[in-house]
């Protein structure tokens, strides 16, 4: 991307600036604090044309300069008919949004809104059901199905009817209370978390209602004739409530197409993908536009994607917004996913020191605490969260951590609950409270916090890997082997993704798939270098740099063995002994990069042993000695070490006799 010039910045100022305004009319607050922060990491553009030795705060300093442009306290609409209807309803309007501001959603609501929508979860068998994907009848249902769509296509053409004539911004904010207020509800009825009602049997029973009057609207309207882009949106998102994936994509995708600079409408789209193909099939249709390649960095990061053109494509973005955190935290997040724990903990404590009272994504940083065993940094952060904002997840989360860290499990756990009381859809709060109920030895609430996280958010390798494990405990491998697929599939160039997968398919009798999976993890590790990617307490769990992991090699060579091919579970024996001297040294290696070996562990000492047992049973004793002697210097495995070798030793005399 070239660097932009000073037109072009400042065209993008007003444009996000305008993207503020536009949000918060609409109540979408967090999508006007992203805009607003990104317009503030723009580089400043003044040229001052006054002398040097002339005081700022002179009044003479703007002397003979026309005034600058200020943003306006409500936005014009380039419509004329719109902007008609928002000049007629101003008053109201400021009413319903104070109402909205005091949380106060029905109210708002019924400022524009007749009172007589109709309520209900949006099922399959709703008007909207003709646009997004014409269902097959039931044989035997032909008529009952006909009845129902010309009952429904009537109600909604009453509903379209019914609505008063207001513009868009109001008829929006009128439909998004009562989604909040919907969601609201929800909340309340799934009462306590984990408990009986807490799950997919309570549903936001305004989705039906909104969805009939946006059908009528667009019906009325016609495709995009004057739409600003924000019903769509929010059309979007009900959409994708209702679990009608692809129509939501359809009509987000149109949403930016009409507004691109509403970022919520980017995070609806992003969730959708639930992988690099589905981001592959989308891209050609999104806007060739800034937005879109941060939609693109965004998404991808989520991916868990960390390759060198996302970062090239991340620098690049950096260089028009040079300020901005939340490129940064792309950045360490980036960094977080491929392992490097220290480059991602150094640029998020930069964040922290530029802007203290930063709440965003600070559950991801005490994650990286955490996995680095930073026990005195995870303190800091958490009272530095708490005095900021007890009342946040990411808090919750911070806190929940640092008593995690202290093994203080049911104190972790109390935190993590709180932080889903605050937002039910809050993903890291499930997976971490899953990790401590593992912990806990309590299965079944383990298992049903990873099933919400999932449900919150399925591109979560973590749930899909600790329900693996959490069934793996349960000794029901064939479940645990289904959820490490998934993890596999989600995290691909991890190898403990696929070391897992291996260790199922050995314990349900199949040895030649867990060679596949075994050795598949060995390529896999050529990826990453160090550090684990679940659960472990340090950063640095796995093999030195260069050198094979030995535990996964002898896993191989032992599945050889349950084959019967004992010459290739030799030659892997042997291959798990030499990863405790490194990789051989040629003249062109640089010995720094080589990297010293694993030195002896209990993994080796068996594939020793192993290997003393196959030479003697081979009649090589010499080499058999040798090799039962280095088991007694290394001190593991040593009585069978020694009773080997007095079987040698009996077996030599019996050969010289």
């Amino acid at each position: 991307m070239a660097s932009v010039n000073k037109s072009t910045t400042e065209q993008l100022r007003m444009t996000l600036q305008d993207a503020v305004l536009k949000c918060s009319e609409r109540c979408l607050y967090q999508s006007a604090k992203w805009a607003a922060e990104l317009s503030a990491s723009l580089p400043s553009t003044e040229n001052l044309s006054f002398s040097s030795d002339t005081d700022p705060d002179s009044p003479m300093q703007d002397a003979g300069q026309p005034p600058q442009s200020v943003p306006t306290v409500v936005s014009s609409n380039p419509d004329p008919a719109e902007a008609r209807l928002e000049t007629v309803e101003i008053n109201k309007y400021l009413l319903a949004k104070s109402y909205f501001d005091c949380r106060e959603y029905e109210r708002c609501a019924a400022v524009f809104l007749p009172s007589g929508l109709p309520r209900g979860p949006l099922s399959a068998s709703s008007p909207n059901a003709k646009i997004r994907s014409p269902l097959k009848s039931m044989k035997g249902k032909s008529k009952e199905s006909k009845d129902s769509s010309h009952m429904e296509g009537t109600a909604s053409m009453v509903l379209r009817d019914s609505l008063p004539r207001i513009s868009q911004k109001s008829l929006f904010l009128a439909l998004y209370a009562k989604f909040i207020a919907g969601e609201k509800r929800k909340d309340e009825d799934s009462e306590m978390i984990l408990g009986p009602a807490d799950g997919g049997s309570t549903v936001n029973k305004e989705l039906v209602g909104i969805s009939r009057a946006l059908e009528g609207w667009f019906a009325a309207r016609g495709a995009e004739e004057g739409s600003g882009g924000w019903l769509e949106y929010l059309y979007g998102i009900v959409l994708a409530k209702g679990k009608s994936e692809d129509e939501a994509k359809r009509w987000l995708i149109r949403s930016v197409h009409l507004f691109p600079f509403n970022w919520g409408a980017w995070l609806e789209l992003s969730e959708l993908l639930g992988s690099v193909e589905d981001l592959q099939r989308v891209i050609a249709e999104l806007p060739q536009n800034i937005m879109t390649l941060i939609f693109l960095l965004y998404t991808n990061q989520a991916l868990f994607q960390s390759q060198e053109h996302i970062h090239s494509q991340l620098t690049d973005l950096e260089r028009v917004f040079p300020d901005s955190q939340f490129l940064k935290t792309q950045r360490a997040l980036l960094f977080y996913h491929s392992k490097d724990f220290d480059e991602a903990e150094s640029i998020f404590s930069k964040i922290l020191h530029a802007d203290p009272h930063r709440i965003d994504s600070l559950d991801h940083y005490s994650n990286i605490l955490y996995v680095m065993n930073a026990r005195p940094k995870l303190a800091f952060l958490a009272q530095l969260a708490t005095a900021t904002d007890k009342f946040r997840p990411e808090t919750c989360c911070v806190v929940g951590n640092y008593y995690s860290l202290k093994s203080e499990h049911e104190k972790a756990v109390m935190y993590f609950r709180r932080a889903l009381t605050l937002d039910r859809n809050f993903l890291s709060a499930w997976t971490l409270m899953g990790h401590e109920y593992v912990e806990m030895k309590n299965t079944h609430a383990a298992i049903e916090s990873y099933r919400r996280a999932v449900d919150v958010n399925r591109k979560d390798y973590r749930a899909w890997y600790g329900l693996g494990q959490t069934y793996e405990v349960l000794e029901m491998h064939l479940y645990a082997l289904f959820y490490y697929q998934r993890a596999a599939s989600l995290r691909p160039y991890d190898p403990k993704m696929w070391q897992a997968v291996g260790s199922c398919y050995d314990k349900i009798g199949r040895p030649m798939q867990s060679i596949k999976a075994y050795k598949r993890a060995l390529v896999a590790g050529t990826y990453y270098d160090t550090g684990s990617s679940f659960g472990s307490g340090t950063g640095s769990s796995g093999p030195p740099s260069g050198i094979m992991d030995p535990e996964i090699l002898y896993q191989v060579a032992l599945m050889y063995e349950k084959l019967n091919d004992y010459e290739e579970a030799a030659s892997y024996m042997q291959v798990t002994l030499a990863q405790e001297e490194g990789p051989e040294e040629d003249e062109d290696d640089d010995e720094e990069a080589r990297g010293p070996g694993t030195g002896v562990t209990n993994t080796t000492s068996k594939a020793r042993m192993w290997m003393a047992r196959w030479e003697f049973g081979h009649g090589r004793l010499a080499r058999a000695m040798e090799l039962a002697n280095e088991l007694c210097q290394d001190g593991v495995e040593v009585e069978e070490a020694k009773a080997l070798i007095r079987d040698l030793r009996a077996r030599m005399e019996g050969e010289k006799g």
